[in-house]
């Protein structure tokens, strides 16, 4: 199993997690986050923005998925300019998963 983490504009959660839901991930945990990456903020007039608002989307998924996963969110949360801003994807391993009303493994 991985976890995918997906920092995305706020804008674009809602067509993500449509088309996520539509693929057949329809589990998804999502945040509200803010930060920066390699744009290290935004400058409107005079005034700095440091922290961006973002949305954080996790989605625990089969191994063999990671591919498909990975190419809707990049399909969908691209602004198409290709900018600084659209977001950043992580995939990390997940050891075990268990359902707590229930007590079984696996997704």
């Amino acid at each position: 199993m991985l976890l995918v983490r997906a920092i995305i504009r706020p804008e674009k959660v809602g067509a993500v997690l449509a088309e996520t839901a539509a693929a057949g991930f329809p589990a998804v945990t999502k945040m509200d986050v803010f930060g920066r990456g390699k744009q290290k903020g935004i400058t409107v007039g005079e005034i700095h923005y440091d922290e961006i608002p973002k949305e954080m989307l996790l989605i625990v998924i089969n191994d063999e998925d990671k591919d498909d996963l990975v190419k809707i969110i990049m399909r969908i949360a691209r602004t198409g300019s290709g900018t600084y801003g659209d977001g950043r994807i992580f995939i990390s391993p997940v050891e075990s998963a268990y359902t707590i009303s229930n007590g079984k493994p696996g997704l």
